[in-house]
């Protein structure tokens, strides 16, 4: 017999699939970029400026950003500085049809995931997307996750939060309900009903929960 399956579902247990953001004015190469992503089951959209880029809505997916360093209105490296800015940062890709050392490093101090000169290779490329994919991905889930428990977490009663606080500060029942001057059998029950709105399979799931929200003393 299988075993039962957890019906809590958790809004980040499915993460929806990557987009790769091209910023490239040159159509011919910004189209074979795609049709490269494509080969390997990759989704892409393309921009051909800065300011088309900066107009445009990013849906909320993992991604990364591909960009020329040198576009019609600016370089690689204002998109870059934008993009660390940006609340929903994702990693930068730089490309470059010069071999300008300079560039590069001034590239990596700022924080390009990778800095890649022309012409390319198809390999080259594709390892720097799914590096910085990968590193995104993990990014995405982090913030949903957080979304999802500051919900949980304005769910609760004022009594359920400093009971899951002190229970993340170590405090067993009956010394939380010491401190907080209840019957054990009331932080007992406070505690399940908080563990229940937290959607956490057990006490650690609990802790880690409260840690990750700054609860823990």
């Amino acid at each position: 017999m299988k075993p039962v399956q957890d019906r809590r579902e958790r809004a980040t247990d499915v993460t929806p699939p990557a987009l790769v953001h091209i910023v490239e004015d040159d159509l011919i190469i910004g189209m074979a970029l795609q049709d490269l992503l494509m080969s390997i089951g990759l989704d892409s959209t393309r921009y051909v400026s800065l300011q088309d880029f900066h107009a445009a809505e990013l849906p909320d997916r993992p991604g990364c950003i591909l960009t020329d360093v040198r576009l019609p209105d600016g370089n690689g490296l204002d998109l870059l500085a934008h993009a660390r800015q940006s609340d929903a940062y994702r990693p930068v890709i730089i490309m470059t049809g010069y071999a300008d050392v300079e560039l590069s490093v001034r590239a990596m101090r700022q924080g390009a995931a990778d800095f890649l000169t022309k012409p390319i290779r198809e390999q080259d490329l594709l390892d720097a997307v799914t590096a910085a994919l990968a590193v995104d991905q993990q990014r995405w889930f982090q913030r949903r996750e957080s979304q999802r428990l500051r919900r949980c977490l304005d769910s609760l009663s004022e009594r359920q939060r400093q009971v899951i606080e002190l229970v993340a500060s170590g405090r067993l029942n009956k010394q939380a309900a010491a401190e907080l001057a209840l019957s054990e059998t009331t932080v007992k029950t406070h505690r399940r009903l908080a563990m229940q709105k937290m959607q956490a399979r057990g006490t650690a799931d609990l802790v880690r929960m409260a840690v990750q929200l700054g609860l823990s003393g």
